[in-house]
């Protein structure tokens, strides 16, 4: 078993692709039998983690701060010196597990996402796979980048949501077309990403056997219990029963309101005329708030988040340069997550809160599965614990 491997994120993340690759040798040329495979996965478990770590903080660095050159320069480093390597060094650990149908412990499910996932790989794709990670980190750049003048300040266009739940309509109304504004004036950059995109993801699936992206990436995200004609089915249900249903929710909302044609800046205000609610001043009241919610659900959810709140495991607050959205990574090595998110002070920062935090807990909780391969957890049961904690 590999006994040399440094655990400490400071030190592997200044690896390259030399200090990686014996590990990866050492595995491929290894014996692997019924007698061995509990250690060979545990090795493979351990330096693969360590690159997926290295990846995630190496991205999570380039979303806090969109503007830092130089989070950027070793993220760029990493995708063109190192993530096509691991990929491909990845892909022959596949092959070679598969190769000697062995089945190991608790590892079914695994086994069929590393099938899925062989079958999948193409040489010729690791280059567009590089180029698709480069593209949505421009895209983080330019929203992160969008802000307008607004009450005598630089905001973000995050920063005007609280705005649009405001009582005064010709004052919501302004801050949305000022938003609105900003958003076109990088039309064309985005527009232009989208057909780098589109190319880009059509020719993968090309490469991968595919008649059109959306058959290549159902087999990606390893959708194997439902299939695109259950969501057609789905969709149709929908448009019989939920449009009718919106459209009468969006009737009352315009009759309580007193306008006469329902408009975007109208959706977010309380339709009786309230105040909108304000549920934390900052990120700090944020994180207090929501760690006494977790720890009145559980006091073991409740410690989780205490971790993270003392390793600094956190980072809430919107701010110019960052990252739109929100998600919830893994740090595999030291079995850490980490929340990213964009709070402005309103009610869906808190659900958003809550959701992630289901997401964090589930690291925690899964922490002491021996393979990191096991770990690996396709979209649809990855939500089942961020929406149950949110609801």
């Amino acid at each position: 078993m590999f006994k040399n491997l440094t655990a400490a994120p400071a030190d592997f993340l200044a690896w390259n692709w030399d200090d990686i690759e014996p590990y990866y040798r050492s595995l491929a040329e290894r014996e692997l039998d019924a007698g061995t495979v509990q250690d060979w996965l545990s090795d493979w478990s351990e330096i693969a983690g360590r690159v997926s770590e290295m990846y995630q903080r190496l991205y999570v660095a380039t979303t806090v701060n969109t503007e830092d050159s130089a989070a950027q320069q070793r993220y760029e480093a990493y995708l063109d010196g190192i993530y096509p390597k691991a990929q491909e060094a990845e892909q022959k650990l596949k092959e070679k597990l598969l190769a000697s149908s062995l089945e190991p412990a608790n590892f079914a499910i695994p086994l069929r996402n590393l099938r899925t996932q062989a079958e999948l790989f193409r040489q010729e794709n690791l280059p567009l796979q590089t180029e698709e990670l480069k593209l949505s980190n421009e895209y983080d750049r330019l929203i992160g980048a969008q802000t307008v003048a607004w009450d005598g300040g630089e905001i973000t266009l995050s920063q005007l949501q609280p705005v649009y739940q405001e009582v005064e309509r010709e004052r919501r109304e302004r801050a949305w077309r000022l938003a609105a504004e900003r958003q076109l004036a990088a039309r064309q950059a985005i527009n232009e990403l989208w057909v780098k995109y589109l190319d880009l993801r059509q020719q993968m699936a090309r490469n991968a056997g595919f008649k059109d992206y959306r058959s290549y990436r159902w087999r990606q995200y390893q959708r194997f219990d439902y299939t695109p004609q259950d969501c057609r089915t789905f969709h149709a249900a929908i448009e019989q029963v939920g449009v009718p249903a919106a459209r009468r929710v969006y009737e009352n909302r315009r009759q309580r309101l007193g306008v006469e044609r329902l408009r975007p800046w109208d959706l977010f205000v309380d339709p009786g005329g309230r105040p909108p609610l304000r549920p934390f001043g900052g990120a700090g009241e944020l994180i207090e708030k929501t760690a006494a919610i977790f720890q009145q659900v559980d006091p073991q959810l409740g410690e989780y988040f205490e971790v993270m709140r003392r390793e600094g495991l956190l980072d809430l607050d919107n701010r110019k340069g960052k990252a739109p959205g929100g998600y919830c990574t893994e740090y595999a090595v030291v079995h850490r997550p980490f929340i990213f998110m964009n709070a402005v002070g309103i009610h869906d920062d808190v659900q958003t809160l809550l959701h992630e935090g289901g997401h964090s807990f589930h690291v925690f909780e899964t922490a002491g599965l021996p393979y990191l391969q096991q770990r690996d957890v396709p979209m649809e049961f990855a939500e089942v614990a961020s929406m149950a904690m949110e609801l």
